[in-house]
């Protein structure tokens, strides 16, 4: 089994989906890894200890693309990497095909196995894969609407925690699942006021559990999406439904009527986003600014902490690779069902029935 390990071309991302460690158990189970010189080093992780772990080096992209039997990337290929994609190639990553017909249809064209991080699914329901950049995005959403609050970055030039004879800020998570969860935990850190929107009841009767009259829980409907948004600093976009493309709950009329110089971050643009109207940034221009407010959505946010990103997927994808490994490709979808719900593309058919439903309601592929 013939593992290939690309560098990540999408701007500013610093992840790489194998580390050195994962690399030594992959050879150890008898596979042969390649990895693309210097695709580990926004990681941390240099060619050196690569070698040392027993991938092979090699600098040409192509050439990986050409005689790996399964790639491993972190994000999406893009458009750049379509040519690279061999006919009846397989491929692990994340895909959030929902929001991305162009890739779907290439994918279909090449008969491609495509196999989605964000699908992957235990039998309890969770998603191991998608578990981890979601709680890192719901921690970041608040360290970079805090900054963005900031006056130079032409934010209201408020202070989340606030201070003596000030208020502290108002942040309002919409969506309580991972990574909203951790949005609130960041800004009750920060010392904001919170408030949580969702239409689980559960979900908002745990975080009232934790932290009681320190974050505000509401249910999600329009009446009270509208009046917090229209007082809050910082809005983030938390919602998110695993495959499928994210719903739109907040609209341009709630953003219109926050104060100038708020700050919205959709973690959900990379399924489409939960926002009205918002579209992808990047690293380099990560922010863009509509009706007097900051919007911001970096579809690779996680990318910012390329280290601990790292760390935190390969751990994820670390049992998945490994049985990949010793059992090869074929066996390993029969045998592990969890992985098996991961495939969104096989033999030319959208075969995740969530993924068919968004590109059907979006016009197909």
């Amino acid at each position: 089994m013939i593992f290939g390990v690309p560098k990540e071309i999408k701007i500013g991302e610093t992840r790489v989906s194998i580390t050195p460690l994962v690399c030594r158990d992959l050879v150890d189970r008898g596979a042969t890894v390649i990895v693309e010189c210097t695709a580990g080093a926004g990681a941390g992780f240099s060619d050196g200890e690569y070698l040392q772990a027993g991938a092979l080096l090699e600098p040409d992209a192509e050439k990986i693309w050409t005689q790996a039997d399964l790639i491993v990337k972190v994000k999406e290929p893009l458009p750049a990497e379509y040519p690279l994609l061999r006919d009846g190639q397989a491929l692990f990553t994340y895909l959030h095909l929902a929001a991305n017909p162009g890739l779907a249809r290439v994918l279909l064209a090449k008969r491609i196995l495509g196999i989605a991080y964000e699908s992957v699914e235990r039998a309890d329901g969770s998603f191991p894969l998608l578990k981890p950049m979601s709680e890192i995005a719901g921690n970041l959403a608040v360290q970079v609407g805090a900054y963005f609050l900031q006056s130079p970055q032409g934010g209201a030039g408020v202070l989340l925690g606030g201070i003596a004879g000030a208020q502290p800020g108002h942040v309002v998570v919409v969506g309580a699942g991972n990574a909203g969860i951790h949005s609130v935990n960041t800004a009750v850190g920060f010392g904001a006021r919170v408030t949580v929107l969702d239409l689980d009841a559960a979900k908002l009767q745990t975080l009232n559990d934790k932290y009681g009259n320190r974050v505000t829980t509401l249910a999600s409907m329009a009446a009270n999406l509208e009046r917090s948004i229209a007082d809050a600093d910082l809005v983030v976009g938390a919602v998110l439904i695993p495959g499928a493309r994210a719903p739109m709950v907040v609209t341009r009329k709630m953003i219109g009527r926050m104060r100038p110089g708020g700050v919205v971050v959709d973690i959900a643009i990379d399924q489409g986003g939960c926002v009205e109207g918002i579209h992808p940034t990047s690293h380099a221009q990560p922010t863009y600014i509509d009706q007097s407010v900051i919007h911001y959505a970096v579809p690779n946010m996680p990318a910012l902490v390329g280290r601990t990103s790292t760390l935190a997927l390969a751990a994820a994808t670390r049992p998945f690779v490994e049985v990949i490994a010793e059992k090869g490709l074929e066996r390993a979808l029969v045998e592990d069902r969890d992985l098996a719900k991961g495939v969104n593309t096989s033999a030319g058919r959208i075969v995740c029935a969530a993924v068919a439903k968004a590109l059907a309601n979006s016009g197909g592929v």
